[in-house]
This record gives C-alpha cells, structure tokens and sequence, in this order.
C-alpha cells in the first residue's frame, strides 16, 4: 500500500499546526499568557505563551507538519517499493 504524500502532508500539516495553536491556547486559558521561553520558543522564531506566539506557532507547525508528512510519505512509499509491500 502506497501513501498519496500530499494528503499524508496536509494532515500533518494541520495535525501539528492546530495541534500546537490549540494547546498554547489551553495553556494560556489555564495559566495565562506570558512571555516565558520554552523548547518549542527555541525551535520557532516567534513563539511563545502568548496569541501572538499561538499563531506564529500554528504557521511554523503547518510548515515544519507539511515537510515532515512528505518526508516521510515519500520514504515509507520508497521502503515499500524496496521490500516488496507496494
């Protein structure tokens, strides 16, 4: 079975995009905003514990969720040609 890699890609994209929008969120609802720098801060420029941070962050998880859904689609239809189970 071969993964069509622009769908698998999309819905990563939007896994982790939204993903991570809707749990900065939940973390500002919970403790409130600030500007505290956290790992994920360090990997995206511009995120943080803030709105301004929530959408930067869903910009780089859609971009950093659409290039990781292609990469590895594009290497499980390739090891699927390899071994036979594609």
């Amino acid at each position: 079975m071969r993964l069509n890699t622009a769908a698998f890609a999309v819905a990563c994209a939007l896994l982790w995009g939204v993903g991570l929008f809707l749990g900065t969120w939940w973390v500002i609802a919970l403790e409130g905003a600030s500007g505290d720098s956290t790992l994920i801060g360090r990997i995206y420029p511009g995120y943080g514990l803030t709105p301004f941070g929530s959408v930067a962050g869903l910009l780089w998880g859609l971009l950093d969720g659409l290039v990781g859904g292609a990469v590895f689609a594009a290497l499980y239809n390739w090891l699927a040609g390899k071994l036979g189970g594609g």
